[in-house]
């Protein structure tokens, strides 16, 4: 008997283990669809923005198809702004002298010649003195050549002389044109020196026209030989000198036009033309310069300002989107595509690698394959984007 009813408890017992098991699974299985149904929901809410008729017409929305536009490509190059070496000038003293005075600032304009200071000194007023002297010397010895000429060629003269006479006086010419090319460098007339004026002071001037850049010297010092105390620089000549890399070399060439910006400008673009095309390459960084003539100069140009440039190159015939319309997303570019759901308005995003940009158009290329009816919302991608991603936050609680 003991045995039967210890049976029983056994069937009763694995009876109930699995009526609990079904409802378990049962459970198990209504939490799983739930929650798949949950992630599907989330996810379909998560990859589109729903806007409302009244929405779409408050934002202004802009919808159309891709349109293929003729896009003109760019290279970027960066560069300074440099005049020829023709243009710009270093003034310095042949002799050690001392600045009596300076007539110039930076920022001043000069015409060619212009005096741009004084110099005072020794050694200048001992050039003076010696090519006086020697100037007398060489006249004294043109009269005794002259003489002994007479006498040698009346037979009473004696060739060693006249050839001694002759030597002489050549020799000193040479010594008088030597002090004479001297006193022109210094911009002392010879002629009046020859008349007795001795000049304590002269004029140091500028070579060409242009305007002073630098002043590197006060009244008052003294100054070496060769020593640089002005620059002069002439900006009507003045350049974008570009720096194109290796890589883009091939797209360049002389005649392309060159839009870029300065600091002293802010806000204006100037354009240019490639004038000249460089042969060969600068090692650090590996670069080759473009050299292009400004056609608006406008504002305060220096040399040696920064420039930022676009280099415009062969055109394309490509699918383009306007710039309000393309969004970057961490590392990642979205446009949205447009359906209409009823009176509502559903956009979705669609990854694209963007291309070159030409004035508020940009070319794209799609990650996947898009029907060519496929219409896109041409505007306010900034708000979409900010729109879904509030949507997609809303979700994830």
């Amino acid at each position: 008997m003991q045995k039967i009813i210890y049976t029983i408890f056994i069937l009763l017992t694995l009876v109930v283990t699995s009526c609990a098991n079904k409802q378990q699974n049962k459970t198990e299985t209504h939490d799983d669809e739930k929650d798949k149904h949950d992630e599907e929901h989330h996810k379909g809410h998560g990859e589109e923005v729903m806007l409302t008729a009244q929405q779409f017409e408050s934002l202004q929305m802009k919808i159309d198809r891709i349109t293929q536009r003729n896009m003109i490509g760019f290279v970027e190059a960066n560069g300074t702004l440099e005049v020829p070496p023709q243009n710009e000038a270093s003034i310095t003293t042949v002799v050690g002298t001392n600045i009596a005075s300076i007539e110039v600032i930076e920022g001043d304009k000069v015409s060619k010649n212009q005096i741009v200071a004084y110099l005072s000194h020794p050694n200048i007023i001992k050039i003076q003195t010696d090519y006086l002297n020697a100037y007398n010397h060489s006249i004294f010895l043109q009269k005794d050549y002259q003489r002994q000429k007479k006498l040698y060629d009346a037979g009473v003269g004696s060739g060693l002389n006249f050839q001694k006479a002759e030597a002489e006086y050549n020799a000193s010419k040479a010594v008088v044109k030597g002090l004479e090319a001297q006193l022109k460098i210094l911009n002392i007339n010879p002629s009046g020196v020859r008349k007795g004026t001795i000049y304590q002071r002269i004029g140091l001037r500028s070579p060409i026209e242009g305007f002073v850049q630098k002043v590197e010297v006060k009244t008052g010092q003294y100054v070496e030989p060769q020593t640089e105390l002005f620059e002069i620089v002439n900006t009507h000549h003045i350049h974008a000198d570009l720096m194109v890399f290796e890589k883009d070399v091939y797209k360049v060439k002389q005649g392309q036009k060159v839009s870029f910006s300065v600091q002293s400008i802010p806000g204006k673009e100037l354009s240019a033309e490639i004038y000249s095309v460089s042969k060969t390459f600068e090692e650090n960084p590996k670069a080759l310069h473009v050299h292009a003539e400004i056609e608006n100069k406008k504002g305060n140009l220096i040399p040696g300002m920064y420039i930022q440039g676009k280099i415009q190159v062969d055109s394309t015939n490509t699918s383009a989107l306007p710039k309000n319309a393309i969004i970057k997303e961490g590392d990642k570019f979205y446009v949205f595509s447009v359906e209409k759901e009823n009176e509502d308005w559903s956009f979705k995003p669609l990854e694209i690698i963007p291309g070159v940009s030409d004035g508020n158009w940009t070319s794209i290329r799609f990650m996947n394959e898009v029907a060519p009816n496929t219409k896109f919302a041409l505007n306010n991608a900034y708000y979409l984007i900010a729109e879904m991603k509030k949507g997609e936050a809303a979700h994830s609680h």
